[in-house]
């Protein structure tokens, strides 16, 4: 039985991650957005694998880790860009297949696209560079009655940040307690838009499927 077992744990070993957040998400755009949304606002540094940007594929016919190191998909050209040797002298073959294969999803095109994937991270990643409050700040569960939301503030020095995400596929309300924060008028840093101000009673909200909120709570008080 022993050796059994270390059979099967020596088959396990060194798996890591083997899939990319797109497939796993069902390439559902509105999901995989929330989840880079929670990754980017969480405490230290975010990493974010190559690819991730455009919503590349893996492929999991190929062992261990290598279905998600396959080459970096940059335009339609052979080899997606990558490389100008012969295709069977690459580590790994680039992915083909019409969802997620290179002339699909790659850089050049959605470098022209504005609302792409590519450039909606671009503008996150660059929103969280300017709130260092997102990497250095504390951490505090928010609990909402709805438990399809998910709620956490940030906070650094005088600058806090409540961070709301709907983990459902189904618009939601909820209530949030933020005592302390009466007369703030919160700011939605990501749409640059001001929301209703708070006031004594816990902070209500709606927030459409799989959507999320990045919320500035300091100073911008009503007058």
């Amino acid at each position: 039985m022993y050796e059994t077992y270390c059979a099967d744990v020596r088959t396990r070993i060194n798996l890591g991650i083997r899939r990319r957040l797109a497939p796993l998400m069902g390439n559902h755009r509105g999901r995989i957005e929330l989840l880079t949304s929670i990754l980017l606002s969480l405490p230290g540094t975010p990493i974010i694998y190559y690819g991730d940007e455009i919503g590349m594929g893996d492929d999991i016919s190929l062992s261990d880790r290598n279905g998600m190191r396959t080459p970096m998909q940059w335009n339609q050209a052979p080899n997606a860009g990558f490389s100008h040797a012969d295709p069977a002298m690459l580590y790994s073959p680039v992915i083909t297949d019409p969802v997620w294969g290179y002339k699909a999803v790659n850089v050049s095109a959605q470098q022209s696209d504005p609302s792409s994937m590519l450039h909606w991270v671009r503008k996150m990643n660059a929103l969280r560079k300017r709130l260092p409050i997102f990497g250095r700040g504390s951490f505090e569960f928010v609990m909402p009655e709805n438990r399809k939301i998910l709620g956490y503030l940030r906070r650094l020095g005088n600058e806090q940040i409540l961070c709301i995400m709907n983990l459902s596929p189904y618009e939601q309300t909820a209530q949030a307690e933020v005592p302390g924060l009466t007369g703030i008028t919160p700011m939605d840093v990501v749409a640059q838009v001001k929301l209703p101000p708070i006031t004594h009673q816990p902070y209500g909200f709606t927030i459409a499927p799989y959507g999320f909120y990045w919320l500035q709570l300091s100073n911008i008080r009503t007058g």
